[in-house]
């Protein structure tokens, strides 16, 4: 077990936005609520998945919509805890931990400000060991764990139950809810047992991005080369250096769609690179040839501070660095790469582990 101050918020954040991939929320935002409800609580007890009980229960607590919606609409831990006390009402039991769906953007940390509320444990674990734009996007899908039921609840009180025969259709009327409460709702769901979490989540995710944020500000303070000790603490691959020239960016059908062009600079000088993304950056090609592509990450860093810049801050002039990063190994698998691949998300390019793209 670890104990998680406000101290700790900050390296979650800075982690959480790396493995992000440019999705999951503004983490800033995901820091402040967490800071504010740890202030007020305490610090949040975090325990591995070796340590779950066969008898316990937990869920995971997420944003579900456009994460730009987010930057104007702020979202409190008090709508997370209603949805998850929903959840807990409609099952008839009590829910004995907290875990994030994704380790990525503000849905990472915004976990630690429910667990700190409600006085419950955080797993040191998620469901997909980065962020992606849809629910049944987890490694818990591949296990055939189910989203649902699911609650979701907006800053106006409303609450709602879905119950889905797969996860797709969870994905499906989520949306649609979603938009309905203004583009982004706060929900509860995949909720699992002991066991069921224990063989299907990705373990130590929580204490991973801290350590990625950890190395962040050490490097910082150090006047080190920030992006290097990045690339050094995830063990990523750099893909490009340049500026950004241009940014195309709509709400399209609950998702922040779009892409960004990218100048070369310096090695890359006289190339271009343009990324396509959903909430979360999907695939990037330089001089129109792909170089990364789901399920493996494609992060785009803040060249001087080594932070990530999430697509909803993406603008032009800013000088950025893009990695990408190995996914968890189960995404690489046949079963992996059919629900999170490329092919899912409509292109044509055949999944090459982005080590070997790179090279």
């Amino acid at each position: 077990m670890r104990l998680l101050q406000v101290e700790d918020m900050r390296d979650l954040a800075v982690g959480a936005a790396i493995l992000g991939t440019g999705g999951g929320g503004d983490p800033y935002i995901g820091m402040l609520l967490a800071e504010q409800v740890i202030r007020e609580y305490g610090p949040v007890r975090m325990i591995g998945l070796d340590e779950l009980k066969d008898d316990d229960f937990g869920a995971s607590v997420a944003y579900v919509g456009a994460p730009v919606v987010m930057i104007e609409k702020l979202m409190g831990v008090a709508d997370m805890v209603k949805a998850f006390k929903a959840l807990e009402r409609y099952m008839g039991r009590t829910l004995t931990a907290v875990v994030s769906a994704e380790i990525g953007g503000a849905n990472s940390i915004v976990p630690v400000g429910v667990a700190a509320a409600l006085g419950i444990p955080l797993l040191d674990a998620d469901g997909m060991g980065r962020a992606f734009p849809e629910i049944p996007l987890v490694i818990w899908t591949l296990h055939g764990l189910s989203a649902t039921p699911m609650t979701m609840a907006d800053e106006k009180g409303n609450s709602i139950v879905i119950e889905t025969i797969d996860n797709h259709w969870t994905e499906r009327f989520a949306r649609s809810v979603a938009t309905d409460m203004g583009a982004v709702a706060s929900t509860a769901l995949y909720p699992a047992s002991g066991p069921d979490l224990r063989r299907a989540s990705v373990p130590g995710s929580v204490s991973r991005v801290i350590q990625i944020g950890k190395a962040i500000r050490e490097a910082q303070a150090a006047h080190r080369n920030t992006v290097e000790a990045v690339l050094e603490v995830t063990g990523g691959v750099r893909l490009f250096k340049g500026k950004i020239t241009d940014v195309l960016r709509r709400i399209l059908g609950g998702y922040a769609r779009g892409e960004c062009t990218i100048e070369g600079l310096g090695d890359f000088k006289g190339q271009k690179m343009a990324i396509h993304f959903q909430n979360e950056n999907l695939i990037a090609y330089v001089n129109e040839t792909p170089v990364a592509v789901v399920p493996d990450l494609i992060t785009v860093l803040d060249s001087d501070t080594g932070e990530a810049v999430t697509t909803e801050h993406l603008r032009y002039g800013y000088r950025v660095d893009v990695i990408g990063i190995p996914c968890y190994h189960e995404w690489r698998t046949p079963e992996g790469i059919a629900l999170g691949g490329p092919g899912h998300f409509g292109y044509d390019v055949q999944y090459t582990p982005v080590e070997r793209r790179a090279r």
